[in-house]
């Protein structure tokens, strides 16, 4: 099939070219009117008339030519910026919708178009979104053509903290002017706002639990100092007292300093080739004083041949120290507790090393099994506190399972114990050789 080509595209002539050529009629058509005059066939007037006629008539092509090339440059122009405009606004991160000088829709990329179905082109934005804080920032900035800005929840499908940013944009119009645009930016600001609700509830829990210890301690000194202060038996039962409760505020700290190391090198993988089965064996070792205190006894089912993975010897032992420590005293009942290291798969056959600590006491139950690894979580808040604990354990032990890129699980079940495992990677046969 044969199509027409378009007519290559030619520049437009100078204009003194163009000029030149309507000049040269204009001569010519002088030329000959006078040799008409001088030879009698026509009037001076006569001629003067067609010399006025031919002249304007050469010289009309060359301003329509301008003005039709003038009004052609000028709508390709608006085409581009247009295309530009709606460019920029399909390629930005955000949702982002660009409004006219009364608030209907010009542009809106993908974004917005999903966070905002409602929203059609030509048509008044006002009516797509129906929150109060967005229509009260939108009216405002029409108003006022001053940026704004405001924040909204939204409920469904999911409930997420919004920022809207209402700019005044300046846009050139057909007629060569300025007319007043407004962009509207949407930022998903969920992500900041846990974070933040994270980090207030850490400080309120960690005061909390850093001045119920110090209460203690300043109630005792002021007893000591007062009342108490002749009565032996007294001052030795408070000191013993005191003793327990500094313990508990320094582990806490100790811990707390533990959870924000690991958090700052959470995104650095450890490389150390580590053998876990002596870091097992000295844990097991350095907890027996606490299991004979308990009545427990610890089974260390371990291989006889070493067991490699890439980790940090002294962030491990703390991750097998709070697992074992916490079977010695939440599950004592059961008087046994089940330290086993072993090799296994993941559902997708890849290969893992997996440290577990099983108990024979009262079990967790389900409903607290997602929690546990939560700062300050715990179960029986009066228990915990009476055995020692400061709430961090568990959290302490995720974060740093997952620095070693490892996972951790718990299954537990009402009435017949608990088991944590910690999951690693093994060492690669590169680094083994």
């Amino acid at each position: 099939m044969v199509m027409n080509a378009s007519p290559p595209y030619q520049p437009p002539q100078p204009w003194s070219d163009r000029l030149r050529r309507s000049g040269l009629v204009v001569v010519a058509t002088a030329v000959a009117l006078t040799a008409l005059v001088v030879l009698n066939d026509l009037t001076i007037t006569r001629a003067l008339l067609v010399f006025i006629c031919i002249a304007g008539a050469s010289l009309v092509p060359l301003q329509l030519h301008d003005v039709v090339r003038s009004r052609d440059e000028a709508a390709e122009a608006r085409l581009a910026e247009g295309a530009a405009v709606r460019a920029i606004v399909a390629g930005m991160p955000d949702p982002a919708v660009l409004l006219d000088r009364v608030g209907r829709v010009l542009h809106m990329n993908a974004q917005a178009a999903q966070l905002a179905p409602a929203l059609r082109r030509n048509e008044l934005a006002l009516f797509a979104l129906r929150s109060p804080e967005i229509i009260a920032a939108l009216r405002a900035s029409i108003a006022t053509t001053q940026m704004q800005r405001a924040t909204y929840v939204e409920r469904v499908p999911v409930e997420r903290w919004m920022e809207l940013v209402v700019s005044p944009v300046s846009m050139p119009t057909e007629f060569g002017g300025i007319d007043n645009c407004f962009l509207m930016t949407f930022h998903d600001q969920t992500q900041l706002r846990r974070v933040e609700e994270m980090r207030a509830d850490f400080v309120a829990n960690a005061s909390h639990e850093l001045r119920t210890p110090l209460a203690a301690l300043s109630g005792f000194i002021d007893t000591l100092q007062g009342p108490a202060r002749d009565d032996v038996k007294a001052r030795e039962r408070f000191l013993s007292i005191m003793h327990a409760q500094a313990t508990r505020m320094a582990r806490l700290i100790d811990d707390l300093l533990s959870l924000s190391r690991v958090e700052l090198s959470a995104h650095v993988r450890p490389d150390a080739r580590v053998d876990l089965v002596p870091i097992l064996r000295q844990v097991v070792d350095g907890l027996e004083v606490l299991a004979r205190e308990r009545q427990v006894t610890v089974e260390a089912n371990l291989p006889s041949r070493p067991i490699f993975i890439a980790g940090e010897t002294e962030e491990l032992l703390r991750v097998f120290e709070n697992l074992i420590e916490n079977g010695l005293k939440y599950g004592a009942s059961g008087g046994r507790v089940v330290v086993s290291l072993a090799q296994a798969t993941e559902g997708d056959s890849t290969p893992e090393i997996r440290v577990a600590v099983r108990d024979f006491g009262p079990g967790i139950a389900p409903e607290h099994l997602p929690r546990l690894t939560e700062r300050f979580y715990r179960v029986d808040v009066g228990d915990s506190r009476a055995q020692g604990g400061t709430g961090l354990g568990l959290s302490l032990v995720k974060h740093i399972v997952n620095r070693h890129g490892g996972r951790l699980l718990i299954e537990s079940v009402p009435g017949k114990g608990a088991t944590f495992i910690a999951c690693f990677p093994p060492v690669r046969a590169a680094t083994e050789g």
